[in-house]
């Protein structure tokens, strides 16, 4: 199975779009396709893009595949695994991961949650909602609390991978905090949030979207660009509650 490279499509990530599907002719553009060729959709259960109605927005014709990965950012892989396992099995040709969320203007999980969620995602919430517990950073807070509890460490430990990971980031022309990387002593100076996470801990609330192509080696080794082997993953831990 092959991925045909991940590319950008729809907004850069702004503080406000106004856009409210993914351009996902962008990738396809890139990959040396059309939205004709495309017959499958991932994406997940919180992504307020239907399916159908981007593919009609997009000018796909018949979809044989479409599904959803529950959660969020963290469950990207799965998205390109289903994928793969549909190409692979011969139930789609192209298949196009897509997410497409105004994240500033439109819902912001640092908002916090105003009610349980209709949705398996939410009873998990009946744990943390009484509690004030309303926001990612909240429930994140508790089990990073439990790690550095459990190995004698202090909050900065965290600031390498915050650092690391702004690095990477801000290279991106299109980013929020394009050539704005972070130091160590920025990470340790930002203000609490909900101890032991401070305000760089937390990613920057935005609108976006993002597209990536997966289609068979032997469909992508003739497109124009180079391909790339698709590997991924997905699991949940032992009486997991959310993630």
């Amino acid at each position: 199975m092959l991925e045909r490279g991940p590319s950008v499509a729809g907004t850069s990530a702004g503080e406000r779009s106004g856009v409210p599907y993914p351009q996902l002719w962008r990738p396809l553009d890139d990959a040396g396709l059309t939205p004709a060729d495309v017959d499958g959709l991932v994406t997940f259960t919180m992504d307020t893009s239907p399916e159908i109605t981007v593919a009609r927005a997009a000018g796909i014709g018949e979809l044989s595949f479409f599904s959803r990965i529950h959660y969020g950012g963290g469950a990207t892989c799965a998205t390109v695994q289903q994928a793969a396992l549909a190409v692979a099995s011969g139930v789609a040709d192209v298949v196009v991961c897509y997410r497409a969320f105004n994240e500033r203007s439109g819902r912001r999980f640092g908002s916090g949650v105003q009610h349980r969620e209709p949705t398996a995602e939410g009873a998990a919430l009946g744990w943390n909602l009484p509690y004030g517990l309303l926001t990612p950073a909240s429930w994140v807070a508790m089990a990073a609390r439990r790690y550095l509890h459990a190995y004698g460490l202090g909050p900065e430990v965290f600031g390498h991978v915050a650092v690391v990971d702004r690095r990477h980031a801000a290279r991106n022309p299109a980013a929020y905090f394009h050539g704005k990387p972070i130091t160590l002593a920025d990470h340790a100076a930002s203000r609490w949030i909900v101890e032991p996470l401070g305000l760089l801990h937390c990613c920057q609330e935005t609108d976006g979207g993002q597209a990536l192509v997966v289609t068979s080696w032997e469909r992508a080794r003739v497109l124009p660009r180079p391909p790339a082997v698709v590997a991924a993953a997905q699991g949940a831990g032992r009486s997991q509650e959310q993630r």
